[in-house]
């Protein structure tokens, strides 16, 4: 059966708002002959996204990741780059087969990866790395490829994700989307609570939530890549900062489960 392709959900706050509100994406079964990873990468952007997956496979968590969907015997992942939303990243062309298993995901990479900082609102991790003097130290490498482990984190979380939970919150979203634009924005609206019954959230707390969950996985790359204890200190700081200024309380412990554990303590003076 042809597949369906998705957009992506995009790494990058105007683009990201945009997409939380449209969700404009499909899961759609399908038989899939090839699996592992596939590299898509233009001639322009070789050198440049080779230095990315350096870093990124320079750590424990990068290298665990990568070889566990290069040896998967049921996914393909594409790892693409683009000159669209240069900055940022993103993550779809979801497929599935008749069993609900994801058979197919593609990660697209901008061009200019290893460049801006996202805001702190839904980038509690990325942000803080354009804090004190991390940015200098680390290179800008290391921003790339954190943005990469926060696509691998989506891909993570989507291969444990039911299909018809997803296929259900896609079918749903837009007319939640169009009751809410037309009812002088009442969420107490019934159509609407029902909806988010349905859905198990509304769409921003669904796209938010997935959101952190790619946040986490940044971090503990992050946590491996940064293991100089001052460092690694300021950092986590800086998250939590973020986290405890922007997250709702409920996420907080995503993060502080790996910025407090008993590693990061040993480094950091209390």
């Amino acid at each position: 059966m042809k597949a369906v392709s998705t957009p992506s959900v995009l790494l990058g706050t105007t683009l990201l708002v945009a997409t939380a509100l449209a969700w404009p994406f499909a899961a759609h079964p399908t038989a899939r002959a090839e699996a592992g990873i596939r590299e898509v990468i233009s001639s322009r952007d070789k050198a440049r996204y080779q230095t990315w997956k350096d870093e990124f496979l320079a750590t424990e968590t990068g290298r665990r990741e990568w070889q566990a969907y290069a040896q998967d015997p049921r996914l393909l992942l594409t790892i693409a780059t683009s000159l669209d939303n240069r900055f940022g990243a993103g993550i779809g062309q979801y497929e599935w087969n008749r069993s609900g298993q994801l058979t197919a995901a593609t990660i697209t990479l901008g061009a200019r990866l290893d460049q801006h900082y996202p805001e702190p609102v839904y980038y509690p991790v990325l942000n803080a790395l354009k804090h004190s003097e991390l940015p200098n130290v680390l290179g800008p490498s290391v921003l790339a490829a954190a943005k990469m482990a926060h696509e691998f984190g989506h891909l993570r979380r989507m291969t444990s994700t039911d299909a018809e939970v997803y296929r259900l919150q896609t079918e749903l979203v837009p007319s939640y989307n169009a009751i809410i634009r037309n009812n002088g924005r009442n969420t107490r609206d019934p159509r609407l609570q029902d909806l988010v019954r349905r859905m198990g959230g509304t769409p921003m707390e669904i796209w938010e939530d997935r959101e952190y969950w790619g946040e986490t996985n940044a971090l503990l790359y992050l946590r491996d890549r940064i293991p100089d204890g001052a460092l690694q200190c300021s950092l986590f700081s800086s998250i939590l900062k973020n986290v405890d200024t922007y997250a709702d309380k409920a996420y907080r412990s995503r993060f502080a489960d790996i910025a407090e554990s008993p590693a990061a303590r040993s480094h950091c003076a209390r």
